[in-house]
């Protein structure tokens, strides 16, 4: 780099999974030449930064699963929201069972051989107005589905968290027959995907 006066970047890059960081660092150049001062200065600026942005790089999968737990097993899901949706607990455990085993950082097995459980309960599948337009025409309901989930450790034999998750999923009023079954998969989805991210992660 040829040193004229005036303010030149000297550019700072690294290669960390994939993520490119490129950090610039001012420097004041005086007669044409350096000063220490300024070269320490840029030089501790550099340190910093990279340690700041290399403790960003790491992964949130299995964060908060206790090293002894390797397996987990989920049970059909109980349905006691009186909603008299049919399928809906076997939607929700189909759903979530499938996400464990994509996600893949505690191995779905049965009860009798699991190191941990997930007992899921359907406590309430409301259905109401969204989003009313003028005249009070309603356009769009949403169903907001919630469910109780105890997260149990089976070797230490405790509770590891006992919470509630709800999310929705929106459909046209006017097609209650074809649509209502959309959002309700898209708040199944959307549940045990937070359930997923809460259990493996701690999110």
């Amino acid at each position: 780099m040829t040193f004229i006066r005036g303010i030149r970047y000297i550019g700072i890059g690294y290669k960390d999974k994939k993520e490119f960081l490129y950090t610039f660092i001012p420097v004041y150049l005086y007669t044409g030449k350096v000063t220490i001062i300024t070269l320490v200065l840029s030089l501790l600026f550099i340190t910093l930064s990279l340690s700041n942005f290399s403790c960003c790089f790491y992964s949130f999968t299995g964060a908060s699963v206790p090293q002894h737990l390797k397996t987990i097993a989920i049970p059909v899901a109980e349905d006691r929201s009186g909603s008299g949706e049919p399928g809906l607990r076997e939607l929700l455990t189909d759903q979530l069972t499938q996400k464990f085993i994509d996600d893949n950082t505690l191995q779905v097995t049965e009860r009798t051989t699991a190191d941990a459980i997930l007992e899921c309960t359907i406590t309430s599948l409301p259905d109401a107005p969204a989003v009313v337009a003028a005249g009070e025409n309603v356009e769009t309901r949403r169903v907001t589905l919630t469910v109780n989930v105890i997260y149990r450790d089976l070797v230490q034999r405790k509770i590891i968290y006992n919470k509630s998750f709800s999310n929705y999923g929106d459909y046209p009023s006017a097609e209650i027959i074809t649509a209502r079954r959309g959002a309700i998969e898209t708040a199944v989805d959307r549940v045990t995907e937070d359930i997923l991210l809460n259990t493996v992660s701690g999110w």
